[in-house]
């Protein structure tokens, strides 16, 4: 049996700020075809419990660390849907997007997400996909932290490849415009509130 990890309740912005998540979220997921809530049910039916454990944890350790799980999220399905390239590190045939200007230095949890991966690797073999891990622990990290939970689409197929210069042009910087950022979202096809909250979820957790 999974034990559970119980959370520490960090302070927090706003209740309704993390509603918003919740918004997102479920765009996110309505956006994907052929995903459903129990598309692990008989092939790995721990995954859940899992995917929690390991958020608890790396939460506990760094409050902090729910706002980068989260941030993650974010940044791969900017790229060519929610198939997580910006987990896959440099080959010899593609150049990653984890040295993309939004990502270098500054993305971080791939060791959760790859610790979180090894122990479902351990349960159910060449079962999960990362991506499907990601946006687990997106959602685990909200939860976690304080916020609402929402359901989670799964059945995503991992990227094999990734590609530096589309996170480059498709990733929201930190120097864009307004203007700029308004466009940038509605080219995901996400509105003026989900820019706001997803901007605001890079420090969600801690507030001094």
């Amino acid at each position: 049996m999974i034990g559970y990890v119980f959370c520490t309740k960090a302070p927090m912005a706003s209740y309704y700020f993390l509603l918003l998540l919740v918004l997102v979220g479920a765009t996110t997921a309505a956006s994907e075809e052929e995903l459903c809530t129990d598309f692990y049910s008989c092939t790995c039916p721990n995954l859940l419990p899992i995917v929690k454990k390991g958020v608890a944890k790396a939460i506990q350790k760094e409050p902090r660390m729910g706002a980068s799980l989260l941030r993650l999220h974010f940044h791969h399905f900017f790229v060519n849907g929610c198939d997580a390239p910006i987990l896959l590190d440099d080959t010899s045939n593609f150049v990653g997007e984890q040295t993309a200007e939004a990502n270098n230095q500054s993305a971080r949890g791939f060791n959760v997400i790859n610790d979180i991966k090894a122990n479902v690797e351990k349960e159910c073999p060449r079962v999960v996909s990362c991506a499907d891990i990601l946006a687990l622990a997106a959602r685990d990290s909200v939860v976690c932290l304080g916020g609402p939970t929402w359901e989670v689409g799964l059945g995503r197929r991992a990227s094999t490849t990734a590609c530096r210069s589309d996170a480059n042009n498709n990733i929201p910087g930190p120097f864009l415009s307004l203007s700029a950022l308004i466009n940038n979202f509605a080219n995901q096809d996400l509105s003026v509130t989900d820019l706001v909250a997803l901007s605001g979820a890079h420090t969600i957790g801690l507030a001094e």
